[in-house]
């Protein structure tokens, strides 16, 4: 929060020169210095960062997550009874009717611009040994940290505020857009490349927390494949190359497909072969936002907290019967499965991986049933939601078992409901973005996704496109903060969905936040709103 306060007072300067045209600032003002006055601690800085990345509405239920996962076909959030209408914020985010002064849309962009301001504080300070490799690696960090900032900018809002630390603060930040805005990136990426380290996927799971040349190289094959978008044009020959040789470098690390029967082990706490970058974020949000009040929640008084459901449609998009998901329901792996009354144990806590849909049970194979206010009916989580607000008792009994329900990550897991082990990037995705960028450039990528689909369970698909590759997508990297960005680029983001009606083209980027727009004249408020 501290840092978000600095960028806050970095603007207020503006806000008065350009809002207040008879007020006059004295030079001795506290508001007022004369530039960047150095990093007093580098380590504490990046670590600052690396905190900021890992928190608040960067890594909760809201911001990054409900901005990227709510607004897609994979989540949607009814307002249950009392629970969940928080003046409408998740339902806007759903059918896409929000605005500017949306909070998600305020706080993920002011804690990614603080990023960004700490980041170049780090990169530009010269009070400290720069031939020190220790240093060196610290500053490749905030690069990287920082083109992480920039990239999820672009990619919301499609213009990057750029401060110069070494100007007064009253200066107005430039703001990059398009190939600019993506040029800047890319350097920052490589650079940090040179530097960071070569972790392996043998490596201890612990030196996976912080930027390493894998994870750099992964985020530049992000920013290559949606360049096109970014800029509206078609995708770029090099630029789909560039997609496959930053991946063929992050297999040369030994990043590879996890085996199969091993898909719910990769969000666990230890080592795998997929897991490139993962974040000490709080995984209790993953998990208790979709979790009844019911269910069983060692250590979360109160159990779930009852909210986030998953589409029908997204999840018959999974191999097997559409109507259950117990074991042997002829499902593919990354469906997961539900303890029913014989299977549910103290091991599961008879709740289940992947989606739970019908009875839900007791680890000791006991029915579980709503809160008795509701009526105490059984626990059945249905395939859909089909109101987005109910009103009344006995909508509201209805409303509180409604939806199918999404989970990675569980509550017995080691660590439990206080762990903090949240992957960002991993293998598969690599893997996914290579057989598109390949189909981009006129390949076919069929062997490849059958490859993948075998490992996890699925039959073979007989030929490949767009909405293959797309629907692979989801069904891998579902609860992983890829939808929205994937469906933008397949063209399918504006279109209706359960609960939503289809939208405009503008709808594919934020407003940016007021506040912002009157204090920088150099950022335009984004078309449509």
């Amino acid at each position: 929060m501290k840092k978000i306060v600095n960028y806050l007072c970095l603007t207020l300067p503006i806000v008065l020169i350009f809002s207040c045209t008879d007020l006059e600032i004295e030079a001795t003002d506290s508001l007022i210095s004369d530039g960047f006055a150095g990093v007093a601690n580098i380590e504490g800085e990046v670590a600052n960062i690396s905190n900021i990345v890992a928190g608040g509405d960067l890594a909760n239920s809201g911001g990054l997550f409900g901005l990227n996962e709510v607004s897609s076909d994979e989540y949607l959030v009814a307002t249950r009874g009392t629970d969940w209408g928080d003046n409408g914020r998740w339902l806007a985010i759903h059918q896409h009717t929000w605005n500017a002064e949306l909070s998600d849309i305020i706080n993920a962009w002011q804690q990614l611009n603080s990023i960004t301001i700490n980041a170049t504080r780090v990169i530009n300070d010269k009070s400290v040994n720069t031939a020190s490799g220790e240093v060196s690696e610290l500053k490749a960090e905030a690069r990287f940290y920082r083109a992480w900032a920039m990239n999820w900018i672009l990619d919301m809002w499609r213009q990057v505020p750029l401060r110069d630390v070494d100007l007064p603060n009253s200066a107005v930040p430039e703001v990059l857009t398009g190939q600019a805005a993506i040029d800047y990136i890319v350097a920052d990426l490589n650079a940090a490349i040179a530097d960071l380290p070569a972790v392996t996927a043998g490596d201890a799971i612990g030196l996976k927390s912080s930027p390493t040349k894998a994870a750099a190289r992964h985020l530049l094959a992000k920013v290559y494949l949606n360049k096109h978008v970014y800029l509206g044009e078609e995708p770029a020959t090099s630029d789909m190359q560039a997609v496959i040789s930053a991946v063929d470098e992050i297999s040369a690390d030994g990043y590879s497909l996890a085996a199969s029967g091993d898909f719910f082990d990769i969000f666990r706490p230890s080592n795998d072969v997929e897991t490139i970058w993962w974040s000490p974020s709080d995984a209790g949000e993953r998990m208790w936002s979709t979790l009844h009040y019911s269910q069983n929640a060692p250590g979360n008084d109160g159990g779930g907290w009852n909210g986030f459901a998953t589409l029908s449609e997204f999840y018959q998009s999974f191999e097997g019967d559409p109507d259950t998901n117990y074991v042997g329901d002829g499902q593919e792996e990354r469906r997961g499965w539900v303890p029913d009354a014989t299977t549910a144990n103290a091991d599961n806590l008879g709740i289940g991986y992947g989606f739970l849909i019908g009875q839900q049970y007791e680890q000791d194979g006991t029915p579980l049933n709503a809160r008795a206010e509701v009526g105490s009916v059984p626990l059945v989580f249905t395939k859909e939601v089909e109101k987005a607000e109910y009103s009344g008792p006995t909508d509201n009994a209805v409303l509180e078992t409604a939806g199918t329900r999404m989970l990675k990550y569980h509550p017995n897991e080691e660590g439990g409901d206080r762990r903090r082990h949240v992957i960002k990037y991993r293998y598969a995705d690599a893997y996914l973005m290579k057989a598109e960028a390949m189909f981009r450039m006129g390949d076919d990528p069929t062997t490849m996704i059958n490859s993948l689909r075998s490992i996890r369970g699925a039959e073979d698909l007989i030929s490949v496109g767009e909405t293959e590759l797309l629907a692979e997508r989801g069904r891998e990297l579902y609860q992983e903060l890829a939808r929205r960005q994937d469906l933008i680029r397949f063209g399918q983001f504006i279109r209706a969905w359960n609960l939503k009606d289809a939208g405009d083209s503008h709808l594919q980027i934020f407003p940016i936040p007021n506040s912002d727009v009157l204090a920088n004249p150099n950022l335009v408020q984004n078309p449509g709103y």
